[in-house]
């Protein structure tokens, strides 16, 4: 079965909003663990919009599902992860002012600097995954830098869905299975929703995780939370 992370950035948007600490961003990542997600995604950014250094700290001891810490590897990010040790890490090449991640890498154009980077990880023991565009010929590039896994992009999968899901989905699959041709796992995320979900993780093979936060928590708004995990974890199961 796939897994379920849950990305609680939007969690964190809405206490930044009033200060203090309601809703609780730990009170929410255990609820979500409690309710069936198999793990917890955050995403901090320089500016503190959402997540913060503080967060990160706070959430490590609590997680006991796979924690996973996305971000851009400035020199700040990459030491708080060495320092906090997740379980996985995910390299997303976003600008510092970016509302939401809009790219994937070009591995060939920053395969030294993902070299590097990843190769500090996983001498820490933490599992690597990078964010990579519906590209099977940047794969090839994405196995050089040393990963353990890509996570999709799937931005493109979720605008062309309504309209022509069979297209939406073929760049992904090409693109899946020239990563397991390498011996790389498959995360994906970005605009995921249960409208789109079951699609996508029944097309695509050896999906190993989800990452999903803002389709996830605007639809807990209308079913409860504890109801959308439920409903997010059907999606994924293969009967």
């Amino acid at each position: 079965m796939t897994k379920l992370s849950v990305n609680i950035n939007k969690i964190a948007t809405l206490r930044n909003a009033r200060g203090g600490d309601v809703p609780s961003v730990t009170q929410v990542a255990l609820g979500l663990e409690r309710f069936g997600a198999q793990g917890i995604t955050i995403h901090p950014r320089p500016d503190e919009r959402h997540i913060t250094r503080k967060d990160v700290y706070d959430l490590k001891p609590l997680v006991k599902t796979e924690f996973n810490i996305e971000g851009n590897p400035h020199r700040p990010f990459i030491d708080m992860v060495l320092e906090v040790k997740p379980e996985q890490v995910t390299l997303v090449p976003d600008a510092d002012d970016a509302i939401t991640s809009n790219a994937g890498w070009d591995c060939e154009k920053n395969l030294d600097f993902l070299k590097s980077v990843i190769s500090e990880f996983k001498h820490a023991g933490i599992r690597t995954s990078i964010f990579l565009d519906p590209n099977p010929e940047m794969v090839k590039f994405a196995a050089e830098t040393g990963t353990d896994r890509i996570e999709l992009y799937t931005e493109a999968y979720a605008k062309h869905y309504p309209n022509h899901k069979e297209f939406a989905v073929e760049s992904y699959f090409k693109t899946a299975v020239v990563a397991s041709e390498f011996g790389l796992g498959i995360n994906a995320g970005h605009d995921l929703s249960l409208d789109n979900l079951k699609y996508f993780a029944d097309n695509i093979p050896n999906l190993l995780e989800v990452s999903i936060g803002h389709a996830l928590i605007s639809e807990a708004l209308y079913l409860g939370l504890e109801n959308t995990v439920q409903a997010y974890l059907k999606r994924l199961a293969k009967w």
